[in-house]
C-alpha cells in the first residue's frame, strides 16, 4: 500500500525534527505519493500500480478522535483528505467494521516485487551495476575508499548507502538495533467475482485501519483480495498468527467469510519507537536511511530523495530527515525474544477497544 502520510501532524513533525527538517518534511511527504507513481510512468515499471485512494479507518472510539485530528492537521497542510461517517465508510469500503474513517486521495497500491525488480532494472538501464545473491558481510575503509565484501567478491567505492530496513545485518555495529524487526503476514484470496468487487473496496481504494494489529487490504491484478496483518512470530517463514488473520478478515468482511485462501507469505517492517525513520551517517562516505514503520512504500522514495542529494552534496540542514547518531535501543535482544507475545498482546488490546465501544459502532 501507499499509504501518503506520517502517524503525525505536521505539527508534531516541526516539534520533533525542528523548523527547518520539520517543514522539508512536509512539503515532501504532501507530494510523497504524487512522485511515486511519476516514478513508475517515468521509467516504465511493470508494477500494477493504482492509484484510487486510501481508506484509514478508526477501530475504536478513540481512534476515530486522534485520526480525525490526524487528517484535520493534514489537510490544513494541503493534503487530499475526507472524512467518512457510518454509512459513507461501508460504502467507500464494503465493510461494515468501522464508524469512521478518512479517505486519502493521493494512495493507492502497487505490487512491490515488482516494483523493487522494475527500479532495478531501470538503474541497470542507466549504467548501475547489480549483484544478486550476495549480502554483504564486512565494509571497511582502505585506502581512502570504503571496501564491501560478500563470500563471492568486494566492491570498493567512494559512497556507501545502507538501505536495508527490516533486513539489516551486523555488518554496522548497532544498527539493526535500531528498530523492532516486526513481521507482517499476509494472504490471498480467490479472485472475487465483478459484483463483489463493486462492493469490497470499490474503485480499487486500498484500506488499512487504527488496530495496533494493523489489518489492511487491496486488490492484486488478478482481482484477488489481499489481506494481511502483524504476525506473531519473529521470523518470515514460521508464519505465525494465521488463525487471527483469517479471523480478521471475517471481522473486516464478513460477507468473505468461508472464501477460499489461494496464498501466504510474510516480510519484515522495521518499526521504530517514534514510527518514524531515521537518517544516519555513522561515518563519511556511509549514509544509512531505514525504519519506515509500515510506511515504507510511500516514505522510502522521501528517503531515497534525501540519501541521493546528500550523495551529491546538499546540506544536511536541507534534508527532510535530521541525520541523528545510531542509537540501539535498551534491551533490544529481549524484545526481540518477545515479539511473539507481541501481536497476541495487541490483539487483546484491539479487543477491549472495540468491545469497550460497541455502542458507538451500532
Amino acid at each position: 500500500q501507499c499509504n501518503p502520510i506520517w502517524r503525525k501532524t505536521p505539527q508534531e513533525l516541526v516539534e520533533r525534527l525542528g523548523p527547518r527538517h520539520g517543514e522539508t518534511l512536509i512539503k515532501t511527504t504532501l507530494t510523497a505519493a504524487d512522485d511515486l507513481f511519476s516514478d513508475i510512468r517515468r521509467y516504465d515499471v511493470d508494477c500494477d500500480p493504482v492509484q484510487a485512494g486510501w481508506i484509514q479507518a478508526a477501530h475504536a472510539r478513540k481512534a476515530a478522535r486522534d485520526m480525525g485530528a490526524l487528517g484535520k492537521a493534514w489537510a490544513a497542510a494541503g493534503a487530499d483528505i475526507v472524512e467518512l461517517d457510518g454509512e459513507a465508510v461501508r460504502a467507500a469500503s464494503g465493510s461494515p467494521a468501522y464508524s469512521f474513517a478518512l479517505r486519502h486521495a493521493a494512495g493507492g497500491h502497487v505490487q512491490p516485487l515488482s516494483l523493487t525488480r522494475g527500479y532495478a532494472r531501470a538503474a541497470a538501464a542507466l549504467g548501475a551495476q547489480l549483484f544478486k545473491e550476495t549480502p554483504m558481510t564486512s565494509l571497511e575503509r582502505a585506502n581512502g575508499k570504503w571496501r564491501a565484501r560478500s563470500d563471492k567478491g568486494e566492491v570498493t567505492a567512494e559512497n556507501v548507502v545502507l538501505a536495508t530496513n527490516a533486513y539489516t545485518n551486523g555488518v554496522w555495529p548497532g544498527l539493526r538495533k535500531t528498530f523492532h524487526p516486526l513481521v507482517s503476514i499476509i494472504v490471498a484470496t480467490d479472485p472475487l467475482s465483478d459484483t463483489q468487487q463493486k462492493e469490497i473496496l470499490p474503485g480499487k481504494v486500498t484500506i488499512s485501519d487504527s488496530r495496533l494489529a494493523i489489518f489492511y487490504s487491496r486488490y492484486d491484478r488478478d482481482g484477488r483480495l489481499i489481506f494481511g496483518c502483524a504476525g506473531s512470530s519473529d521470523t518470515v517463514d514460521a508464519f505465525g498468527g494465521y488463525t487471527r488473520l483469517r479471523r480478521g478478515l471475517k471481522t473486516v468482511f464478513p460477507q468473505l467469510a468461508d472464501i477460499p485462501i489461494v496464498r501466504k507469505w510474510a516480510g519484515r517492517i522495521a518499526v521504530t519507537p517514534e514510527m518514524m525513520p531515521h537518517l544516519h551517517e555513522p561515518a563519511p562516505g556511509v549514509l544509512a536511511g531505514l525504519g519506515f514503520s509500515g510506511r515504507g512504500i510511500a516514505m522510502t522514495s522521501v528517503m531515497g530523495r534525501a540519501l541521493s542529494a546528500k550523495l551529491l552534496g546538499t546540506s544536511a540542514d536541507d534534508l527532510p530527515f535530521p541525520i541523528v547518531p545510531i542509537a540501539p535501543l535498551p534491551f533490544h535482544g529481549l524484545t526481540r525474544r518477545l515479539i511473539p507475545l507481541a501481536a497476541p498482546a495487541m490483539t487483546m488490546k484491539d479487543g477491549f477497544d472495540t468491545l469497550m465501544d460497541g455502542a458507538w459502532r451500532q
